[in-house]
Formats: structure tokens, sequence, C-alpha cells
């Protein structure tokens, strides 16, 4: 029962509840979380522990002409619930659903799109100087945590807000410690202490009387630097020109509620440290944050109860042994990855290996600079790093790493369409992001054992090899044992067939191959974008009538183009049908959904080669073979 929660439409709903009314609300939002969660999956963890700090925030601020910016914005189920769309969150992560993270065009609430980490002090900044220059009186929140302090980009924000005049508050959502007993109530009365305006007047004032006596002032300087340094985490924040608040309870409405409101009176850059707890209130989720991170559906009397059947390998499951087995041949080996150690399979390596396992937090672009300088002595590093991520760090990838020659495997997971977490986390710009930078090759591998060759073969070159493959299980291939490799740049032909070939590259290969049998087709599995099989290429044009690539990646730039472009550059006049992520942004969603509509699935091919090489495909059938060829 949430009665509380069901008269709540929007936050002006909430602002109307009198404060003794908010923890009952918090209760009834966490119930209905729960329930949601586990109907739907998502991320669970997070968001119990953001439930109080979302009714204080939109109870305080006058939302949404006050602005919300969160990050990295898998926490805000809470603040989605609160803001009008409760009665869809049934629809979280599905297609034409709720998204998983803040998105403009789905609520006025949403002030800024977010899913990567790290941005929301730069766009929060940004909004309170355009407030400035409009003559605006609004608020601007930005909400950081989960590790995403971690991140160079927070910290270039902050420097860049210290020196500003504008008025903005940043919330540093503390969900790594906890605040003891015995202290809480002393934290909770200096936070509120010191966000009041009393305590700024008295500060402002204060210096101004002294400092025309410098002994005192200076005396004054130094006790208040050192108070506040004995009893708060402050100096690192006020050097960056904030001034510091906290920390305080951010499961305690009666230490947010005053403190916000305190805060709201200040001006300039204010930094507000709430300690929360992941899984708060869930007790399965308190006591393993991780595993409730974003789980899939569940009973929540239950929890998370193991799978029925043994799953299939998941393709960071299959790199995870690899790196671990290649750790074991070869001593150089060294493991980098950005706050990814769960989700890249890089958790035995760490037990095992803990002298050889850097986690540079999210930072990717020290991330591929630092692996740039361990190259630089003669280690091997292997940068276990999401596609999608790699976008952070492109400069670096070019200048730090493949101008100087450098050898490195970037084992990039996540390539393709990802699901339910959306076009942020859409790992299709790869190749064509890679494709045209000097020393840096590109391997697609159809399945898990080819992935474990593949990455084999990218360790054993000079240079720089990306080795992309998608999130989850693939066919399901035996693994083969060792470390056996694939011959550089080359592929293979997987069906002989007439008239119309497909070129595959990675798990594109299954797909073409069911679509090629109705057709009568060649299929090629291609392996690498880059470099590309030309003799393949030119050995399959001149055996064919016309050519059809297939990969789950950008057309724009991608390995269909790079297809092109050696034709055209060999001379070679044939008909080329690319089948690809075509130039949108694909939405979240289930991903066998998503490739269905894009055209990406046995189907999809079959209709797409019958729809552009009809006449061809009648030439090709001995039951028509009477037939005169047309066009195509």
């Amino acid at each position: 029962m949430t009665p509380l929660l069901d008269s709540i439409q929007s936050p002006t709903d909430v602002r109307r509840l009198s404060p003794h009314q908010l923890p009952a609300l918090a209760d009834e939002l966490r119930t209905f979380l729960i329930d949601s969660v586990s109907k739907t999956g998502g991320h669970l963890s997070s968001n119990l522990g953001t439930v109080e700090l979302t009714v204080a925030l939109h109870y305080v601020f006058n939302t949404p002409h006050d602005r919300l910016v969160w990050d990295v914005g898998h926490q805000t189920y809470p603040h989605k619930i609160l803001t009008g769309r409760r009665d869809r969150m049934h629809t979280l992560r599905q297609l034409g659903g709720v998204a998983g993270f803040p998105k403009r065009d789905e609520s006025e609430h949403d002030s800024f799109g977010t899913a990567h980490s790290s941005t929301s002090i730069s766009a929060a900044l940004g909004m309170a100087m355009a407030a400035k220059q409009k003559g605006e009186q609004r608020h601007s929140v930005a909400i950081i945590g989960d590790g995403a302090m971690t991140a160079g980009m927070a910290f270039e924000a902050m420097n860049n807000a210290g020196v500003s005049d504008c008025n903005m508050l940043v919330i540093l959502n503390d969900n790594d410690m906890s605040i003891s007993p015995p202290v809480g109530a002393l934290n909770r009365y200096l936070a509120q202490l010191m966000s009041g305006r009393f305590y700024a007047t008295a500060k402002e004032v204060g210096r101004q009387v002294l400092k025309n006596a410098p002994p005192l002032f200076e005396l004054a300087r130094r006790l208040e630097h050192q108070t506040k340094g004995l009893l708060l985490p402050a100096t690192l924040f006020e050097k960056f020109g904030f001034n510091y608040i906290g920390p305080i309870d951010g499961h305690d409405l009666d230490s947010l509620i005053p403190t916000l409101e305190n805060i709201k009176q200040l001006s300039g850059p204010q930094f507000l440290h709430v300690v929360t707890r992941k899984g708060q209130g869930y007790q399965l989720a308190e006591a393993d944050p991780i595993a409730y991170h974003g789980p899939g559906k569940f009973d929540p009397k239950l929890g998370l109860l193991p799978p029925a059947t043994a799953p299939k390998q998941t393709f960071s499951q299959v790199f995870g042994h690899w790196l671990c087995d290649m750790a074991t041949a070869d001593p150089k080996l060294v493991a980098i990855t950005p706050a990814m150690r769960e989700g890249s399979g890089m958790v035995e390596f760490h037990q095992r290996f803990p002298d050889r396992y850097h986690d540079v937090g999210i930072a990717e672009q020290h991330a591929l600079t630092f692996a740039a300088g361990l190259a630089c002595e003669g280690l091997k590093p292997v940068v276990a790093i999401y596609s999608t991520f790699l976008q952070r760090a492109y400069d670096q990838l070019i200048h730090d790493v493949a101008l100087q020659k450098l050898p490195m495997v970037l084992a990039l997971d996540r390539a393709g369409i990802v699901g339910a977490d959306g076009p942020t986390h859409a790992g299709v710009y790869d190749i064509p992001f890679l494709r045209c930078i000097p020393q840096v090759s590109i391997a697609c591998p159809a399945d898990e054992n080819e992935c474990r060759m593949l990455l084999s073969t990218a360790y054993a070159q000079d240079h720089t090899v990306a080795v992309r493959y998608p999130r989850g299980a693939g066919a399901g291939t035996a693994i083969s044992a060792g470390l056996p490799t694939l011959p550089f740049g080359k592929g293979e032909v997987r069906r002989t067939g007439k008239g119309v070939a497909i070129l595959a590259f990675g798990t594109m290969l299954y797909p073409a191959l069911q679509a090629a049998a109705p057709l009568n087709a060649s299929v090629a599995n291609m392996r690498w974008a880059k470099p590309l099989d030309t003799e393949l290429l030119f050995t399959l044009a001149a055996q064919h009538q016309a050519l059809v690539t297939v990969e789950e990646g950008a057309l724009m730039g991608g390995a269909g183009s790079a297809v092109l472009e050696a034709l055209q550059d060999a001379g070679i006049n044939i008909p080329v049908l690319r089948l690809g992520v075509p130039d949108v942004f694909t939405e979240h969603g289930d991903p066998v959904k998503i490739l269905s509509s894009l055209g990406l699935d046995a189907a999809g091919i079959e209709a797409s080669v019958r729809a552009r090489f009809s006449l061809l495909l009648q030439a090709a059938d001995p039951a028509t073979s009477g037939l005169k060829l047309v066009g195509s």
C-alpha cells in the first residue's frame, strides 16, 4: 500500500506535504521501487540509496524551474517516479518505454541527459552561468557519485566553477563510506551550522574586520582552517573555491531538508557531502550491492536465485579466462580497467595477479596514456574497456598510443547493440573511429572461440589491436584449449553459393548463414575490419554478381565502407548492399527486437537481399536458370 505515493503526480505534490510526512513517502517510494524493478530488471542498489536525497531535493527546490543534473544517471528511478512517470515504470528500459537514464525529450524534469559519468558539474555550471547571463533566478544542482568523482572531467569543471561567481550546488553522493553513530549528530549539527546564513555572514564580516589587523586575521584564518580540517574533509574542495558542507547522513531527512534550505540562501559555489548506502532499506541489496547493481527480474522475497540451467559463457567471461591464461604464459602482461572489473570479467585476474591489475577509476583518458607508459617500458598492456567508453579517450588513443606505435590490446566489450541501457551505451561507432587511425587494427570475432583466438592473435602483434565483441553470450561454441592464434588480417569462406556473397563481420556471421541458406548465397566470415582481407574480397567479387556486407555497427565509415573503398581503389565495379546501423541513435530495449527492427536478424538480412537483388537471385536459381539477368 502506497497511499502517499499514490497522491504524487509531480514534485509540486511533494512540496504540499508536511515535513513529518516525508519519511513515510520515502518508505513508500522504496517499497514501490523494489517491486517495480523486480518485475522489469534494472539498476537497484544505487536507486535505493538515493530515495531520501531525491525526496529532499524535490521538496526544497522548485523543480523543474530549478535544474537537477544527475550523474551518472542510473540512480534516477526515484526521480522519475516523483516526476510523473510512475505509471510507466513497468516499461522501464523496454523498447518505447521509460529510459534507464535521464533523457531530455522524456520529461522536462530531466534537465540534462546523462549515462556516461562525471558530466554533471560541467553541465550544471553551464546552466548556472546561462541563468546569470539571462538574469533568471534559478538554482543549479549537480548530484555526482558512484565513483564519478574519480574522473578528471569532474575536477576540470570544479576548477572552472570555483573561480566563477555563479550560484550552484554540487552534491557528492558518497555511498562507499558510512557515518558512525557517535559522530552522526555532530556532523548534522556542523553541516546545518555551516550552511546557515548566520555562519556565512559572520565569516564574511569577520574577514572584513580582521583584514585590517593582519596578525589577527592570519590567526583566525589558521584556526578556521585547522578546525575544519580536524572535523571535516573540507580542504580539497575548498581549495577549488567551494564552500564545503558535510558530511551528512543522506538517509536522514531531518538533516537533509534544513541543510538544503540553508544552502539555497547562500551565494557562490557550494559543495554538500552526502553519505548514502547502496541498497538502503532492502537487506539483500545492502549485503551485496554489486549483485543487485543491475539485476534482472527477481522475486523480492527470495532475492536473486541461481539460474535453473547453466548459462552459456559470455564474451566477457571468455576474455577473463583468456586474460588469466595469457598472464600465466607471459609475465609482461598487465591489465587495466576504468572501473569495470566485474563487467569486463576481470575478477579472477584481480585475485590471481593483483600486482599486474590496475583499476584506474572512471578515467578512460588516463587509462590509455597510463597503458602507453607501461608499453614504453616493455610491458604488454591489455586495456579492457567498453566500446562506448573508449570514445572518451580518443585523443589519447591517437596521440599517446598509435602515433608512438605502441603495442597493446584493446578488449572492446559491449560492441554493437547493448539493449536496455540505450544509445548512450551502444558500441556502434568503434569501427568507424578506429579504422581511420594508423597503427590500429580491428578484429571482429564471430563467436566465443574466435574471440579467444583473436585475442591471442592481437596480443602477438607489435602494434595496437582492438578486439570488439558484444555483450552477453554468442553462438555457444566450444572453446579451444591453449592459446592458439588465427592468421592476422585473414577471413574465411563459411558457405559456398551462387550469385550473391554475404560478407559478415563479427557475430553477424550466424544470422548471415541462416539467411544465406534460402538465398543459396555464399558467406564469408571476414574476421577483420582492418586490415581488410582484400584477397578474399576480390576473389568473392570475381565469383559473384553482387556483394552484401553485414555488421553490428554504424554504416557510415564502417566495415561496409571499407569494402566499398577497397573495391573502388581496385577498379572493381560490382553492386554492394551494406547492412548495419543507419545514421540514427538506436533506442533502449530488447537487443533482439532492436536488431530485428534494424533488419540485422536472419529474416531481415534475407528480406533486404531479396528486395535489392531479386532478379539476380532468380537468375542464380537453378529452377529459373533460363531467365535473363536484367540488372540488380
